[in-house]
């Protein structure tokens, strides 16, 4: 068991806790899921710097990380829609970044089974990382009112934006194997 490996179990395993406290009503409460949500949120990236920087890369690394990071993005749109901290609109890019999250994991286990790569673009780190931003915002948005959910819903749909074209081009990257018949 690795550093980096640890922090990404133990992502999973908070999860549920900052979900649990979204959905309390004292404003202290929300101080607290946010802070636990952004310590989650930098999980995400320093763990797999230290595994870069200590040479710790794992198949189990290789295989948790991007799962946890699609359960973190994926349990606090849930629970952000289903508090009404994202609603409107911004639920359709809800739906979108959650679509291309279960496409994109299937394009994966497909070309893994055909020992085939579909390596994480820059794009799609950008796109994670506004993501991330934009959901930090939204659990803030009942501390700080409606000018900031207005540029909370913003860099959602820039994020929705971002997630539609990786999506995109892991689509036509996979089209493009199948049809070599390297998948």
């Amino acid at each position: 068991m690795t550093i980096p490996n640890i922090l990404t179990l133990g992502r999973i395993a908070l999860i549920p806790v900052a979900v649990a406290l979204l959905f309390a009503d004292d404003p202290a409460v929300r101080w607290w899921a946010f802070a636990l949500y952004a310590v989650l949120a930098l999980t995400d990236f320093l763990d797999g710097w230290l595994a870069r920087k200590l040479d710790q890369q794992s198949a189990l690394g290789a295989l948790m990380d991007p799962i946890a990071d699609k359960v973190l993005v994926a349990a606090l749109v849930i629970a952000l829609v289903a508090r009404g901290d994202i609603a409107g609109w911004d639920v359709a890019a809800a739906m979108l970044v959650l679509a291309r999250e279960f496409l994109v994991s299937g394009l994966r286990e497909y070309l893994g089974a055909r020992a085939a790569a579909l390596p994480v673009t820059r794009l799609a780190k950008w796109k994670t990382t506004s993501q991330l931003v934009a959901i930090a915002l939204f659990i803030l948005v009942p501390l700080f009112g409606a000018d900031f959910a207005l540029a909370a819903s913003a860099l959602w749909w820039i994020a929705a934006a971002l997630t539609l074209i990786t999506g995109y081009g892991y689509l036509a990257t996979t089209i493009d194997h199948m049809r070599r018949g390297t998948a």
